[in-house]
């Protein structure tokens, strides 16, 4: 672990690498911009979104919490997903979990955590609504990530959920919302083959914020 200082000496190392293979480097980064993907991760420090995608500053739009939950009631997520696709007009929006959460597992102890409380319920009542599934699982880790998986999909659900990416997908077709897992074992990531438009089809019935479009 590099002490405090030392940080300061890595990204003046950063910067000298960029700028060694690209002199516009920072100019560009300056004009703005353009990503075309939102993802939505686990705050977990073992978790570097642009190095596991193999992507540029610039390429992503990120945004972290525990558990990566997408809660209608929480404004910092719901902000990060208008501003990045009405404004910045994402054509992909992740939500990205990973095997191993601390998060997940905190979700399903049975003790008091205080103002975790609220947030972790969230991923009890995905525990809830797959209880049978995921009760016949015997081995403990399968069932841990049998449940972080099915976090993700849920959270996927809720992006869905929103008016703005409701609205943007029946005028322009994107964004289109997938769900992932890393894999901190192997370092790999899966897809999870999230059925976005049959999910939306799905819903709409109880959740149409399109004005009938």
């Amino acid at each position: 672990m590099p002490k405090y200082k030392q940080i300061f000496e890595n990204n003046k190392k950063w910067v000298e690498e960029m700028n060694a293979s690209d002199n516009d480097f920072f100019k560009k980064l300056n004009e703005g911009q353009d990503p075309d993907y939102l993802y939505i991760g686990c705050s977990d420090s073992r978790v570097s979104t642009e190095q596991l995608m193999g992507v540029k500053p610039g390429e992503v739009f990120v945004h972290r919490n525990i558990a990566n939950v997408v809660s209608n009631i929480d404004l910092n997520t719901m902000s990060v997903i208008n501003y990045s696709v009405k404004f910045l007009k994402v054509k992909h929006v992740i939500v990205c979990g990973h095997y191993n959460c601390g998060g997940v597992k905190a979700a399903m102890q049975p003790q008091d955590l205080g103002i975790l409380n609220p947030w972790l319920r969230n991923i009890r009542d995905v525990y809830r609504l797959h209880k049978a599934e995921l009760n016949s699982i015997t081995d403990e880790q399968e069932r841990y990530n049998r449940l972080v998986e099915l976090n993700v999909e849920e959270q996927c659900v809720n992006i869905i959920k929103t008016a703005v990416v409701q609205k943007h997908y029946l005028q322009t077709g994107y964004p289109i919302v997938h769900g992932w897992v890393w894999d901190i074992s192997t370092g790999l990531l899966k897809d999870l083959n999230f059925d976005f438009e049959n999910k939306l089809k799905e819903i709409r019935e109880v959740y149409d914020l399109g004005h009938g479009q």
